[in-house]
C-alpha cells in the first residue's frame, strides 16, 4: 500500500469523516496546534537565550530549565495529540505534502535534541552553581552552539508548518487523491 493509498484509506474513514464533517473541529485544531508551537518555541528560546548569555542571566541555568521544560513537554504532548488528529482529519493534504514530510523531520531532531539538552543541563549545571553573571562565556561552546542550532531548528518547524498550506505553490508539485504527481 502505498502513502497515497494509505491516506485515502484513512480519509474514508468514519472518524475522518466524523472530523472533516464538524466545521468547527479542524479550525480548533489547527489553532491549539499553533498555539501550542508557540509555547514550545517560546519555552525552547527562553532557555537557549539564557545558554547565549542574552536573557536571565541572573538566574542559574538550571532553574531556567526547569522553569520552562513543563512548558516545553506539555506543548510537545498537546501539539502532538492535536497534529495526530489534523493528519487524521486531513490525511491526504498532510501526508502526502513535502512541507508536512520536512516539519516531521525536523521535529524528530528537534525533540531528541530537547531531550539531550536537558540532559545537558543538568549534568553541566551543577558544575556551574553559582551560574549568575557571566555564564555563557563559561558554558562549552558545543552548548552556546546547540542554542543557536535549536532556535533555527524550531523556526524551520514553524516555517514548514505553516508551508503546508502552500505546499504546491512551494514545492512546485501537485498530488491527487492517491498520491500520484498530476502536473
Amino acid at each position: 500500500m502505498s502513502l497515497g493509498d494509505f491516506a485515502a484509506w484513512l480519509q474514508a474513514t468514519p472518524f475522518s469523516i466524523a472530523l472533516q464533517s464538524t466545521a468547527w473541529v479542524v479550525p480548533l485544531l489547527q489553532s491549539l496546534h499553533i498555539l501550542m508551537i508557540g509555547v514550545v518555541f517560546v519555552s525552547i528560546l527562553a532557555v537557549a537565550l539564557k545558554v547565549l548569555g542574552w536573557l536571565r542571566v541572573d538566574e542559574p541555568l538550571q532553574r531556567v530549565w526547569s522553569r520552562f521544560a513543563p512548558f516545553l513537554w506539555g506543548g510537545l504532548a498537546v501539539m502532538a495529540t492535536t497534529g495526530l488528529l489534523l493528519v487524521v482529519a486531513e490525511p491526504v493534504r498532510e501526508l502526502l505534502s513535502v512541507s508536512f514530510r520536512l516539519k516531521m523531520l525536523l521535529l524528530v531532531v528537534g525533540i531528541t535534541g530537547a531531550v539531550a539538552f536537558g540532559r545537558r543541563v543538568a549534568h553541566t549545571a551543577p558544575v556551574l552553581a553559582d551560574d549568575a553573571g557571566g555564564t555563557a562565556a563559561r558554558l562549552p561552546a558545543g552548548l552556546r552552539a546547540a542554542a543557536i542550532a535549536t532556535i533555527v531548528l524550531w523556526l524551520a518547524v514553524i516555517f514548514l508548518g505553516r508551508a503546508i498550506a502552500y505546499d504546491d505553490a512551494i514545492w512546485g508539485t501537485a498530488r491527487d487523491v492517491a498520491g500520484e504527481v498530476t502536473g
